[in-house]
């Protein structure tokens, strides 16, 4: 099945060969104009050298747009479990939110500030606006057609069934109409539109309800709005919550405006109801915080994130059926324009899907997993808990989640470390975590035994900023130093470091990951993860945490890359590596995983590596403004993509090094945020059997009979799953799921 080809460019390759030295390895990427924000000496800040040439890029914007669309091709998938594909419909739409709140309403605020430059792919701002518009409308229809005419069908040939009021019998509706009288009506307020009452604002993402009412005396029609209650589930159980748990027997839903329509004489006794819609509204609800001018940072982001609620919109979500006269008055009162109305069929917000997805119905989801114990960790077959810190002094562990558990290695590793009593010290970075963390559990334990304990707080990680403010200061009343990073970056870097008295004197344990410590996530993130007691790794983290908690702007680091300085340049300096043995004749590849590749330095150097002959292979979950396949410049570069059960997540660099091959793991993805606004780290691996180990991770995602997207050098995405002959290409997370069980199965033997 080809993919819709939304996100893509239509502009013709022309350049073949780059400037001889586009940027130095310190450069950081070209957009000198933008966000530009002053770093206290933590990192140098040069201008790019030599001349953009927009087309050998694609533009990030839709290249994301294009992304969504690929999760919107596994919603399409018959051969999927029916309640994942009813799953990714949901991602879909909570994707495609997060995208106009944060990059659409950023793009409009820069070009109504005068800011917005044309991008690294050669758009205006406004020309980008315009494509995101077409794209995004197109993508929002298709969605919208693959719930009815797919989804929707599916689900009722498994009795499973969204309902309108219409169609229930007279039991259903009288049980509805208890339930709306008791949880529902009590927290509705109907706001009236008219002289003596302005129009209402609309939060963002919120559902809503434009109804005219007719007065039978005046015989005159006013409008009222009805907020959709978001505490509420959004769609409503008809025949109790286990209903859909049983295979064959019915489940039906139905969706809670429809209650609330159905009940609105109830809210507006008197009067006639004479019509209703529904509608939506995103607004922009990225947070910026002045940080030099914030005496303390934690009050400063809380009266932001009020601010958030009032951004300005950026769409309007209507249903197709509206009256056109509620239309014009929406886009008037919330002062959108055409542009940003988007009409789509009811029900508005398929995030709600979620409700069915969660079904427990074992035939129509993947089978259920359990995360093993890394056999590194527990090499016996045994019910007692592996002490991690004697695992650690035999050998470097690398981590592969969710197919090693969480729980078992870097949650026990500090839970270990709290209880310990030779432990001294504890220093951790939280950029997400969940809310019931046994991770901040064991750091307040720690803090209460008498530890130095040292929390670096990342309380500007979008959308769960009031999250990390409450565990902040969980954390701050339990004894722990907590603090927030360095002045204007975002500390994003995954790193614990424990500090213990042993026999021969203190010895440091390190975890470095490409993922959060967040236990909930580790369960379906795919993230790698490397414990180890390494006295280079343990020296390069203690340099870290200092600069991150003090002052110490000129640290140096054996095993580690860090951003901003020197995560670009590092990882340009081995590309350049790579190019020099290519021309020497020397085995030479560059291979590289991550979620995200946009930054023009790192691309023009994988360019320069392909013009040398250096084959490169690229894997990115999102976004990618590079361009493979393109005759004299990127002939030699592969771009794949994988999607699945699981979000790829990890982050991978991995270079021949003549027959030697160097491996680093981390956090950062190849953009500008990462590696000049934030603190990311990488380290190299020195265990020639886990640099093995990932080695061959990436050949088997690289295998022509993995299933996986390819992007061609116009920005197209084309999806192999399928053999010549239709037998399925291998599925890579479901290979890993049963090596891991196949290890287990050796190990008990």
């Amino acid at each position: 099945m080809n993919p819709d080809p939304v996100g893509t460019t239509k502009t013709e390759v022309k350049g073949a060969t780059l400037p001889p030295r586009f940027g130095s390895s310190e450069v950081p990427a070209a957009r000198a104009t933008q966000d530009r924000i002053d770093i206290p000496e933590f990192a140098p800040s040069l201008e790019p050298e030599g001349d953009i040439t927009p087309d050998r890029f694609l533009d990030r914007e839709l290249s994301w747009l294009a992304f969504n669309s690929r999760v919107l091709e596994l919603a399409e998938d018959p051969d999927l479990f029916l309640l994942e594909r009813v799953n990714f419909l949901s991602i879909f739409a909570s994707n495609l939110d997060e995208f106009f709140m944060v990059r659409v309403a950023g793009l409009k605020r820069r070009i109504a500030t005068g800011l917005a430059v044309p991008s690294p792919a050669g758009l205006s701002p406004i020309e980008v606006l315009e494509q995101i518009g077409d794209a995004a409308r197109k993508l929002q229809e298709r969605h919208a057609r693959v719930f009815a005419e797919q989804i929707r069908p599916a689900l009722a040939y498994e009795h499973i069934h969204l309902m309108r009021w219409d169609e229930l019998d007279d039991e259903a509706q009288h049980r509805l109409s208890i339930m709306f009288g008791e949880k529902v009506f009590p927290i509705l307020t109907p706001l009236a539109v008219d002289p003596a009452h302005p129009f209402p604002y609309i939060s963002g993402l919120s559902l809503n309800l434009a109804v005219i009412v007719r007065n039978p005396v005046s015989d005159k029609e006013l409008f009222a709005r009805v907020k959709v209650p978001d505490q509420l589930p959004r769609l409503v159980s008809i025949d109790g919550p286990r209903a859909g748990a049983v295979p064959g027997r019915v489940a039906r839903f139905i969706a809670l405006e429809e209650v609330i329509a159905v009940h609105l004489d109830k809210l507006f006794p008197g009067m006639e109801v004479m019509e209703h819609h529904s509608f939506r509204v995103t607004r922009n609800e990225d947070v910026e915080v002045e940080e030099d001018d914030a005496e303390n940072l934690l009050q400063a982001l809380e009266k932001e994130l009020l601010r958030r609620r009032f951004g300005p919109p950026v769409r309007l979500e209507v249903t197709t059926d509206i009256n056109p006269n509620i239309r014009a008055l929406l886009v008037r009162e919330l002062g959108v324009e055409e542009s940003e109305v988007y009409s789509v069929p009811a029900p508005l917000d398929l995030r709600g899907l979620s409700v069915i997805g969660g079904i427990d119905r074992a035939d129509l989801h993947y089978p259920k997993h359990v995360p093993h114990t890394s056999r590194y960790l527990n090499e016996s077959e045994t019910s007692k808990a592996a002490n991690v810190f004697a695992a650690m002094r035999r050998r470097d562990i690398l981590l592969h989640h969710p197919y090693d558990s969480f729980s078992t290695s870097v949650q026990a590793f500090l839970e270990q470390a709290a209880a310990d009593p030779k432990v001294q010290a504890i220093k951790q970075t939280l950029y997400r975590t969940s809310g019931d963390s046994p991770i901040v559990d064991a750091l307040i334990d720690a803090a209460e035994a008498g530890k130095q304990v040292l929390a670096l707080v990342e309380i500007k990680a979008r959308f769960d900023e009031q999250a990390n403010i409450s565990w902040a200061r969980k954390l701050e009343q339990a004894g722990v130093h907590v603090v927030y990073g360095i002045v204007g970056l975002k500390t994003h870097c995954k790193l614990s470091l424990v500090v213990r008295q042993e026999v021969d004197g203190l010895r440091r344990y390190c975890h470095i990951g490409t993922g959060n410590y967040h236990p909930r996530t580790a369960r379906y993130y795919e993230d790698l993860g490397l414990l180890t007691s390494n006295e280079q790794v343990g020296e390069d983290l203690s340099k870290l945490f200092n600069q991150l908690s003090g002052y110490a702007p000129k640290s140096t680091f054996k095993r580690l890359l860090v951003a901003p300085r020197s995560v670009r340049s590092g990882l340009i300096d081995r590309i350049e590596t790579e190019i020099r043995n290519a021309r020497a004749g020397i085995a030479a590849k560059v291979q590289i995983k991550v979620n995200s590749m946009v930054d023009e330095a790192t691309i023009d150097a994988l360019y320069r590596a392909s013009q040398a002959g250096v084959k490169v292979d690229v894997i990115v979950r999102g976004i990618c403004s590079l361009r493979p396949g393109v005759p004299g410049l990127s002939e030699n570069i592969t771009v794949r993509s994988v999607l699945g059960r699981f979000l790829e997540h990890s982050r991978v660099f991995a270079f021949a090094n003549a027959n030697d091959p160097v491996v680093y793991i981390g956090s950062a993805d190849m953009m500008h945020r990462n590696l000049d606004r934030r603190v990311e780290a990488l380290v190299q691996l020195s265990n020639r059997e886990d640099t093995a180990e990932v080695m061959d991770l990436l050949r088997r995602y690289l295998d022509p009979g993995t299933a996986s997207w390819h992007l061609d050098n116009e920005g197209h995405w084309t999806r192999f799953h399928q053999a010549e002959d239709g037998t399925p290409l291998l599925d890579i997370q479901s290979w890993l799921l049963a090596s891991r069980s196949r290890q287990r199965a050796v190990a008990r033997r």
